[in-house]
């Protein structure tokens, strides 16, 4: 293990509308305010994702299972967020409701928002962390200076 602490900085509460994507509305609201480190959780719908539902096997590096979630599903999620090289690096893990079923995965790409999706983020400060790809894990991990 190996750890660091810090302090909470600003919080930010925005809300996504139907259509947009919201991984990279998340990504440019982090640019714009320049947030180096944060944690956030997200509640609403979305209308797709593509998503990680676990590995292959347990290996390392994994070769990640896909999902394509193409039906409107209530979302309810955690994740964190650190730059690597000045790029915010997602790290978003949900559990997506359909009628009754429940599917939890790793959020990964194409997050189009059914009507609403409220976030709140916390900015990180004092951990000096980042997220670059290691290639021997075979995945962008957390890291700190």
């Amino acid at each position: 293990m190996e750890y660091r602490t810090g302090s909470v900085g600003r919080v930010i509460a925005a809300r996504f509308d139907h259509g947009e994507d919201f991984l990279a509305g998340l990504r440019e609201l982090v640019l714009c305010e320049q947030i180096a480190s944060g944690w956030f959780q997200i509640i609403g719908a979305l209308g797709r994702a593509g998503v990680v539902i676990g590995p292959k096997e347990p290996v390392v590096p994994p070769d990640p299972v896909w999902q394509e979630v193409e039906a409107v599903c209530e979302v309810l999620g955690t994740g964190s967020v650190h730059l690597d090289n000045g790029e915010p690096k997602i790290h978003l893990h949900a559990a997506l409701g359909e009628h009754g079923e429940t599917l939890t995965a790793c959020v990964r790409r194409d997050s189009r928002v059914y009507l609403t999706l409220e976030v709140l983020l916390f900015e990180l400060n004092g951990l000096g962390a980042s997220r670059p790809w290691d290639a021997q894990s075979g995945f962008s991990k957390l890291r700190f200076a």
